[in-house]
């Protein structure tokens, strides 16, 4: 039987087919698109352009191995980001990055869900799953990030109710969907705040448009995973079955088993934590020689 010509081929954009591949979010496989890094069935590929399995990409003269959705491997690791570091993937001025920090992966790259500015620490999610990434930090998710700050200034209930009602940022509307005082007087006054969208450095936008400073801030909770003692400062750890699958039910899609390491990638992985040393080593001053 001939298959009917009215039916359309399962096609989908090609910066979703290649973000779900783990090669970065939508929007870095959009720009890489517009760069021309991109090839379809060896032509360039162009913004728009949609794609099938069975054809041939490539990706920066690479190629690209297309997986359904059900297929894609779904892998998150949290990581408790130091104070000092860029979240971006190589820096110019040759500064620390987090991704320096992370287990190295075979054909598959971990993506950032979210961003936190170089003073800020905390809380990252990385995941291989570009399809998550990307529910997690669409706005329309509404995907609640709360932050422990240190507020420097005296703090009044009318400042709580005006960031709580709302502000008119420079980029918009913003504002706090909840706000909890955790101790602390004078200049060491601490706060709990909830947001729902990751806009740059917009915690401490809201802070200021009060004449408050913020003088430390730290991710400790996004979406439904909390940051906690088995990832100190500058390290990593592996997220269970059931915070992945709680994860992507608030992306609101299927739940999906998370891969086995093979020996190889558990012995890479341990080498990888194991050779990472300690923030606070780091910051060790240098004795002077004499």
């Amino acid at each position: 039987m001939t298959q009917s010509t009215n039916t359309p081929p399962a096609s989908e954009k090609l910066q979703k087919v290649l973000a779900r591949a783990g090669l970065g979010s939508r929007r870095e496989m959009e720009t890489a698109i517009a760069d021309g890094r991109v090839k379809v069935n060896g032509q360039v590929a162009k913004l728009g352009d949609r794609v099938e399995i069975r054809d041939k990409v490539n990706f920066d003269d690479r190629p690209v191995t297309l997986r359904p959705e059900d297929e894609t491997p779904r892998r998150v690791i949290m990581y408790n980001k130091p104070e000092g570091e860029l979240c971006t993937r190589k820096d110019p001025e040759g500064r620390r990055t987090v991704f320096e920090r992370l287990p190295r992966l075979k054909g598959e790259r971990w993506i950032a869900i979210g961003r936190l500015d170089i003073n800020t620490s905390g809380l990252l999610l990385f995941t291989t799953d570009g399809e998550l990434a990307n529910r997690l930090m669409h706005p329309s998710t509404q995907v609640e990030r709360e932050y422990a700050v240190r507020v420097m200034g005296e703090v009044k209930r009318e400042h709580i109710v005006a960031m709580v009602d709302g502000v008119m940022l420079e980029d918009g509307p913003a504002r706090f969907t909840d706000v909890q005082e955790f101790g602390g007087e004078g200049i060491n006054t601490w706060f709990h705040v909830v947001i729902l969208e990751g806009r740059n450095r917009e915690v401490r936008r809201l802070w200021e448009s009060q004449e408050l400073t913020v003088s430390r801030l730290k991710r400790v909770r996004y979406g439904n995973i909390f940051l906690d003692k088995r990832a100190k400062a500058g390290e990593w750890v592996e997220l269970t079955q059931d915070e992945v699958d709680d994860l992507a039910t608030l992306a609101n899609l299927e739940t999906r088993k998370v891969p086995e390491l093979t020996p190889d990638e558990k012995n890479r992985w341990s080498r990888d934590k194991n050779k990472r040393r300690p923030v606070q080593a780091m910051r060790k001053p240098k004795q002077n020689r004499r």
